[in-house]
């Protein structure tokens, strides 16, 4: 195995792709990126700034949600989310 060299699908600079970095996508069951480390960087912070700040509608804990919640329909942390079985009515 070698390093490779590809190209960013966001900005098209080219970046290495080390042997090291290809056994552990290989273990994780991941493809090549698609993503210099730049622009991976800056997709997963955008990913972590769309999050929403809402208060569990169970226990009251401040959490975050990756969604915009509706008035209409309550919203759980996780913990609680999960204690109804992933269900977010009754």
């Amino acid at each position: 195995m070698e390093n490779k060299t590809l190209t960013c699908s966001d900005c098209g600079e080219q970046f290495e792709f080390t042997v090291e970095e290809q056994q552990f996508f290989a273990e994780k069951g991941f493809g090549d990126p698609k993503r210099c480390p730049k622009c991976r960087a800056a997709k997963k912070q955008a990913r972590r700034a769309a999050f929403t700040k809402v208060v569990c509608a169970q226990c009251g804990v401040e959490t975050e949600v990756p969604f915009v919640p509706k008035s209409d329909k309550p919203v759980y942390c996780r913990a609680c989310f999960d204690a109804r079985g992933g269900k977010t009515a009754v």
